[in-house]
């Protein structure tokens, strides 16, 4: 195999992640027309019977609700870009730490941020004695390095410093950019789920229900959770498709930060024996971690459960590793 340096595999996924990316608003802008396109198939009439009218009718619609569509997704997008750190702190229950409370991790934090000409992160802490870590933010003012206590009480200096690498090597990368936004368009696609969910749920309660004007309103609600069904589906798999490179390139290069790959590997040796937080509780903040805190096992599903996986296998990163 053609060996490829750190620094064109940093390249090459920056360049794919970044195109799986472009293709939300696409897909946001195709599964509208879809929703048009279905409305109208549907509701075909003695006036309307054949594909060329369906087709023009589509259109016409799709040109009057695009822009109100792009906008409402323009309009959330922008509010969970911007108030993404108070909102992770609140699913996380992170807190600041103060460079008094331990001047141990701000000076491993700061030796390798000079190593590497980076300003230093800000620092958060979660008190749960279980081990784990993140990096957050979108720029230099709002980066966050989050710890729990436990893997800054029960990891060694050298340990401790291949998971800082780790996080620093999201956050040079831009990966927790990437990861942030794509968060905001799965979250978008979420919300029209549950939306169209629970207007069926209470429209099927309501003493209108045999109405036929409501029951017009049902079908166009039940195209709406299909379409957005699909869209949150492939969202997920672009979104894990980002996470799983970005975890492989951020161990290497916390092992080019330190020099010292064995120190990570051991580190996600004892992250995997309890990497779960109680606080934790939202699978797409969840990604955001060193290892997933709330990834759970589907049983004799264990194949389905890995393609859907934000994380790699940690026992194929410590190999990897081990190889340097």
């Amino acid at each position: 195999m053609e060996y490829v340096g750190i620094q064109t595999q940093q390249s090459r996924n920056n360049f794919r992640s970044m195109l799986l990316l472009c293709m939300f608003p696409c897909l946001v802008v195709g599964l509208t027309y879809l929703f048009c396109f279905l409305l109208h198939y549907l509701a075909m009439s003695d006036d309307m019977t054949t594909y060329d009218d369906v087709i023009s009718y589509t259109n016409s619609m799709f040109l009057h609700v695009i822009p109100y569509v792009v906008g409402g997704v323009l309009v959330w997008f922008l509010i969970a870009y911007f108030a993404n750190t108070s909102i992770i702190d609140s699913a996380t229950g992170a807190v600041p730490l103060q460079r008094k409370d331990n001047k141990r991790v701000y000076n491993l934090v700061e030796n390798l941020c000079m190593s590497q000409g980076m300003k230093m992160p800000k620092i958060h802490i979660i008190y749960d004695n279980s081990l784990n870590a993140f990096a957050s933010g979108i720029n230099e003012r709002t980066y966050t390095l989050t710890f729990t206590k436990g893997i800054i009480d029960k990891l060694d200096d050298e340990e401790l410093e291949g998971v800082i690498g780790h996080e620093l090597t999201h956050i040079r990368n831009h990966d927790v950019r990437l990861l942030i936004i794509s968060i905001v368009f799965v979250g978008i696609f979420s919300m029209i789920a549950q939306i169209c969910m629970r207007w069926i749920f209470y429209s099927s309660y309501t003493p209108r229900r045999r109405d036929e004007k409501n029951n017009g309103t049902i079908v166009v609600v039940l195209l709406a959770m299909v379409v957005a069904a699909i869209g949150y589906f492939f969202a997920l798999l672009m979104r894990f498709a980002i996470s799983r490179k970005r975890e492989y390139m951020a161990d290497a290069g916390s092992a080019e930060m330190t020099k010292n790959p064995l120190a990570l590997a051991r580190a996600l040796r004892k992250i995997s024996a309890d990497p779960d937080i109680e606080s934790v509780k939202r699978a797409d903040v969840a990604q955001l971690f060193i290892e997933d805190p709330v990834q759970q096992s589907v049983g004799l599903f264990g194949g389905l459960n890995r393609i859907f996986a934000t994380h790699p296998p940690i026992e194929k990163r410590i190999k990897i590793l081990e190889q340097f």
